[in-house]
């Protein structure tokens, strides 16, 4: 029988819709169910793509034993992390707390009023591994509930209290943004941190540093510094190189699970590869890799074709299971190859030269002899070691044949703030390589993010489902990260309608979100549902922390618009990143991005000139590849009101001119697409 999941708008939640267990969704209704029926509550946060969270719901929650038991015992709560990050986050924050370690499949279980009491991630249906097993673990919180009820209260109050009480890590950072001093200081620690053998930052499991690296790119661009530039251009090649990034199809897995990038989690998310995305299109813009260039368009194509949804906006995930022809569903299984594989696909000596060009072996680099392919060594790009054009037949074929296999899974629920790091990355890497494509691809997205996610009144909804929004609303990240991609498609389409839209969005931030006596910010709106502790965290995690991209949207709408309020907003707002930028600098890249792209003014870019004109058209593409970090650009005929950056700027001589400010100082107007660019490579130190 279907469970209360069967209506739900997320994929993981439907996952579940036909398991025995009799699951709720996160609703007060559940733990009034708790409560009538004093029992305690399990509760489940996963996501689509999680590996484990397959694993132990095939193991448990499938079972029709184990459900029985949670039935008679329990009331079952299911949270899609991806729905409810504010949730995620508080029950993470006293899992961590009490484990020194967290994850998911995040399981906890919480007395009726909400309050958890006992910790873990996976469990598996047995003991194995120093692990008890699922089942001996209910029993055991189901024993402690019914015969010690008085300690289980105490040990939950006792852990909400210390947790609501904790003082917030960020309460000293102060109102002042960071400066030369720290942007200097973070690069050290981020040197020292550097894998200079293989590229990126630390050990096993890698992740792909995407935050990091736009800050790195940056700060080459205003300082000239070499060295920044070394380490974004050596981990992009890595990755790009490596089993991580899909050398058949494009676009990047979740992370590797060694060093060396070889082997990845094969989970494909939106946001990694928006984020990438934009990575490599400023790398490019940086240092015309051509390797740079080509992963760029790729990743942007991997997202228009796999990911895009029929409405227009970009599905969340692609699992990193399949069926492996057998009926089983493997990790990897639509991506790894064996020699006879690719000898059935390729016929032998083809078959040869893709082995020794993707690094196929007999041995394998992953489970059963298979390999992830990769491109070990420097081939196409740099002269010739393999015929380009046979290599690229051969990677087609493969391709195609891997289309006849059964596909991953794919989580197809529309996330405001990952369809919002898509929109900037789709709409710049059309406009460099003059693909509108593309372009046109995040004028969609934007468009269902405005019709479905966004109401002038309640906000923005943060999911939605064949065109449907969810009723979850949306947390800080969704608001910064639209509002920086609508920014970045106005710069692009000069169309001032996406800088309204992003304006709409900030005075949300600053009147929901942020504390007016420290201009801090908080992840959950002051009228979100109440948790035991409003979270808050200017960290970044896989994608950008919610603090940092609203202080990045609010610095680039003051740029754009003059607004002295939003930039006072903004450079509050990054006094948490001259806290964290010695102490923590991997994980504040992105706020160390937006400080890079405040000390450099951000420039302002005004391009008047007619629609469809050459001249205009050569301008703006300059403007949008000056290198300058974070610099904003606006287009239009002259005497427009779409933007404020075109107000009072005439034509030059009656052709299409350039107006290039920064910090209240304005250079002349020129007409020379040379001049320009080399302005805008101007550096500040």
């Amino acid at each position: 029988m279907a469970n209360r999941l069967a209506q739900a708008t997320s994929p993981y939640l439907l996952q579940h819709a036909d398991n025995p267990v009799d699951w709720w969704e996160w609703e007060p209704a559940a733990f009034d169910e708790a409560r009538r029926r004093d029992v305690p509550v399990l509760l489940s946060v996963g996501y689509s793509s999680c590996h484990w969270c397959h694993v132990m719901a095939h193991e448990s929650f499938e079972d029709s034993a184990t459900a029985a038991y949670l039935n008679e015992h329990f009331v079952s709560v299911k949270v899609d992390r991806e729905e409810r990050p504010d949730v995620d986050a508080v029950y993470m924050e006293a899992v961590q707390a009490a484990t020194g370690q967290g994850g998911w499949p995040m399981t906890v279980f919480l007395t009726p009023d909400r309050e958890p009491f006992y910790f873990g991630t996976y469990f598996p249906p047995a003991p194995r591994h120093g692990m008890p097993g699922f089942l001996q673990v209910l029993q055991g919180v189901h024993a402690a509930w019914a015969e010690r009820r008085e300690e289980v209260t105490e040990v939950a109050g006792k852990i909400v209290r210390d947790l609501a009480e904790r003082e917030l890590p960020y309460a000293d950072a102060g109102d002042v943004a960071p400066g030369e001093a720290e942007m200097a200081s973070a690069l050290l620690g981020l040197t020292r941190e550097y894998d200079p053998a293989r590229g990126g930052f630390g050990g096993a499991p890698k992740f792909p540093p995407s935050m990091v690296l736009e800050f790195l790119l940056r700060h080459h661009t205003r300082t000239g510094s070499e060295g920044a530039l070394q380490m974004a251009a050596d981990t992009c090649e890595r990755m790009a190189r490596g089993g991580l990034y899909d050398q058949l199809g494009g676009g990047f897995a979740r992370y590797s699970v060694d060093r060396d990038w070889v082997v990845p989690h094969f989970e494909k998310m939106l946001y990694d590869n928006a984020l990438l995305c934009r990575v490599y299109a400023h790398l490019w813009r940086s240092t015309g890799s051509e390797l740079a260039r080509r992963v760029a368009l790729e990743t942007a194509g991997f997202m228009v074709r796999e990911l895009r949804t029929a409405e227009g906006g970009f599905a969340s995930a692609l699992d990193a299971d399949s069926d492996d022809g057998s009926g089983r569903h493997v990790e990897g299984a639509y991506y790894v190859w064996t020699p006879a594989q690719l000898a059935e696909v390729l016929g032998e000596k083809d078959a040869e030269l893709a082995a020794r060009h993707f690094g196929v072996t007999a041995e394998g680099t992953f489970e059963e002899g298979a390999s992830v392919l990769q491109l070990p060594q420097r081939s196409d790009e740099e002269g010739g070691v393999f015929d380009a054009e046979r290599i690229e037949g051969i990677r087609r074929r493969l391709y195609e044949a891997r289309e006849e296999r059964p596909a991953p899974g794919r989580d197809d629920k529309v996330v405001a703030a990952w369809n919002g790091l898509a929109i900037a990355a789709l709409a710049e890497t059309g406009a460099y390589f003059d693909r509108p494509d593309l372009v046109e691809a995040a004028v969609a997205a934007a468009d269902l993010l405005v019709r479905v996610h966004m109401d002038e009144h309640a906000g923005l909804a943060r999911t939605s489902r064949d065109g449907r929004a969810g009723a979850n609303a949306g947390v800080l990240e969704d608001y910064g990260d639209v509002a920086e991609g609508l920014i970045t498609l106005a710069g692009v389409t000069g169309e001032g309608v996406w800088l309204e839209f992003a304006g709409l969005l900030l005075g949300h931030v600053r009147e929901r979100f942020t504390d007016p006596a420290s201009g801090a910010l908080y992840d959950t709106a002051a009228d979100a549902e109440r948790l035991f502790r409003r979270p808050q965290d200017p960290t970044d995690n896989a994608a950008p922390s919610g603090w940092t991209a609203a202080a990045g949207a609010l610095l680039s709408y003051a740029a754009h618009t003059g607004s002295e309020a939003h930039r006072t907003a903004a450079e509050r707002a990054l006094g948490v990143v001259k806290l964290l930028a010695h102490r923590v600098p991997r994980f504040v890249g992105w706020g160390l991005a937006v400080a890079e792209a405040r000390i450099d003014g951000p420039r302002e870019v005004a391009v008047v000139g007619p629609r469809g004109s050459d001249a205009t058209r050569v301008l703006h593409r300059t403007a949008l590849l000056g290198a300058a970090p974070g610099a904003v650009v606006a287009v239009g005929p002259e005497g427009s009101e779409e933007f404020p950056l075109l107000a009072d700027r005439p034509l030059v001589g009656g052709a299409p001119a350039a107006y290039v400010c920064r910090a209240f100082t304005c250079d002349a107007p020129t007409t020379s697409p040379a001049h320009l660019a080399t302005t805008l490579h101007a550096r500040t130190s």
